[in-house]
């Protein structure tokens, strides 16, 4: 497969990049044989593996919920600098 200049010329301007074109002549070698490295891999018999998302098994790393009890109302807004009966009082912003 190859990229041609057009190709780099049209992604590059979707992308709102702004190539020079040397730039451009280089990105379309570089992602000529990025294609090619694809087809390469393309060849491979991936058949008989399973997909995975990860390289090595991984577990949840997150504990289990457990009720317990929380501050209190008065425990909470307590380092607050201003605070009404049930809330923290900030400037109004429009």
């Amino acid at each position: 497969m190859t990229i041609s200049v057009t190709e780099v010329e049209y992604v590059a301007r979707l992308a709102r990049l702004d190539l020079s074109a040397e730039e451009v002549v280089t990105m379309s070698g570089q992602l000529d044989r990025i294609m090619s490295y694809i087809d390469k891999l393309n060849e491979l018999d991936t058949s008989g593996v399973i997909p995975t998302t990860h390289a090595i098994p991984t577990s949840n790393a997150f504990r289990t919920d457990t009720v317990r009890a929380s501050l209190s109302l008065d425990q909470a807004l307590a380092n607050g600098p201003v605070c009404s009966a049930e809330a923290f009082k900030v400037p109004r912003v429009i």
